[in-house]
């Protein structure tokens, strides 16, 4: 598998089409996740059936966000894309997220050329609203059977406010 911080970066961010490594299919309850040291996809735990991913989950190369990962992302798909791929990707937003009090926010995207919805989302009002809630639910109780209360959906920003996030999470990574 190639080494994605290597061969991509975060792509356009002011024209708001970025690249996005895919972690996890959407309706995944294995938490898989890009090892960084090793470059490599890795089966970090198993989560509860109830708790399967409600979207698509990735990481955008050279960036890190304030909990010391690469910037998380949400990709609204409709059909479940498989781990290790990457993609072009249309930001619509972010959902500002804390997990066991580290800031760990979630860049929401859907793919830049979508001809099964003729691209129909292009803001986070676009997505159907029971989405955006089953979302928030599960960020604010995927950890309730360990860690009760730990997480939060504290808001959600439009797309400039994310695309500030992922600059400053590509500050991040030229710092390390």
């Amino acid at each position: 598998m190639a080494d994605f911080n290597q061969i991509l970066d975060a792509g356009d961010v002011d024209g708001g089409i970025i690249n996005v490594v895919i972690e996890i299919p959407a309706g995944s309850n294995h938490k898989i996740e890009w090892n960084r040291k090793l470059a490599a996809m890795q089966l970090d735990r198993v989560e509860p059936l109830a708790f399967a991913k409600p979207t698509n989950y990735g990481f955008i190369p050279q960036t890190l966000d304030e909990d010391g990962d690469e910037l998380d992302a949400l990709i609204i798909t409709e059909t479940p894309l498989p781990t290790g791929i990457f993609m072009e990707a249309k930001v619509i937003g972010v959902m500002k997220f804390v997990d066991d009090g580290e800031v760990d926010d979630k860049v929401v995207v859907v793919p830049a050329d979508d001809r099964n919805n003729g691209n129909a989302y292009n803001t986070l009002a676009d997505l159907p609203q029971q989405l955006i809630k089953q979302i928030e639910f599960h960020f604010n109780h995927y950890k309730d059977l360990k860690k009760p209360g730990t997480t939060q959906v504290t808001k959600w920003g439009d797309i400039e406010e994310a695309k500030e996030v992922i600059r400053e999470s590509q500050e991040r990574w030229k710092k390390q």
